[in-house]
């Protein structure tokens, strides 16, 4: 049976400086996605990034609220976002798809059991399923809290082997990865309570942080799944973490028996 991996590469990898899509990283990433495929493994893309393509592309000369704002964005940046990923994968010969979904579709039912289906047909025909929230539908309320949420669920559905969340730090530290005494913890055990080591912070381009990182990581190893937090903004750090490189900073939670 094939490895499946989920891999979600989180906004501020995907986002320069200055707020626009950073085109380099992403075909380096996708580089290192055909490298996985090569080796047999299955591969889901849990991808953000169209607010921040979105909010590239368009020039509003008035105000919106941040919910119209979220709407108009997404809608047009995850056209940009895909399309990006097309061209790219195209050069590998590796066909894409597109998945939109919403939390409600994690409840047990028809739903579910049709976005199940959807990506495990995909899967079968050598399909590469890109996942992101459907913000152009999803309210407040009914959103998920980020896109580390929606990996740690597509990984329990799809009962994935491993999943990687890519940020732009390499992992969970002691203290604030900026403090010189700060420790990188490499192994979580199943049990071990980190809950003082994180930081309250969000990132800057996402709506997540190492809180949300850390308890998707925690719910998913519960569940019998690898976590691995790591830094997609290093070189070829996909490869490296499946050939089990050593001395690659990440953070890997073992999972439960």
């Amino acid at each position: 049976m094939k490895h499946r991996l989920v891999i979600k590469i989180g906004s501020n990898v995907l986002t320069r400086q200055d707020g626009k899509l950073d085109v380099t990283r992403m075909s380096a990433l996708v580089d290192q996605v055909a490298w996985l495929r090569r080796q047999g493994i299955e591969v889901i893309l849990v991808s953000s990034g169209a607010v921040a393509c979105g909010r590239r592309e368009l020039t509003v000369d008035h105000s919106l609220d941040s919910v119209e704002q979220r709407q108009l964005f997404s809608a047009v940046g995850q056209v940009k976002l895909v399309g990006l990923y097309y061209d790219l994968f195209r050069e590998f010969g590796i066909h894409v798809g597109q998945v939109l979904t919403m939390k409600e579709n994690f409840e047990p039912g028809e739903q579910f059991r049709n976005q199940q289906a959807c990506m495990t047909v995909m899967l079968e025909n050598d399909v590469l399923p890109i996942v992101n929230e459907n913000d152009t539908v999803s309210v407040t309320e009914l959103m998920f809290t980020d896109n580390d949420e929606l990996s740690g669920l597509i990984a329990q559905m799809m009962q994935a082997d491993t999943l990687i969340l890519l940020s732009n730090i390499d992992g969970i530290f002691t203290t604030h990865p900026d403090d010189p005494n700060a420790k990188l913890i490499q192994e979580v055990a199943p049990g071990r309570d980190l809950s003082e080591y994180i930081q309250p912070e969000k990132s800057a381009f996402g709506r997540g942080g190492m809180h949300s990182k850390y308890t998707t990581a925690q719910k998913v190893q519960q569940a019998g799944i690898r976590v691995i937090i790591a830094n997609g903004e290093r070189d070829n750090i996909l490869v490296d973490l499946i050939e089990n490189k050593q001395n690659i900073p990440h953070t890997e939670f073992i999972p439960c028996n």
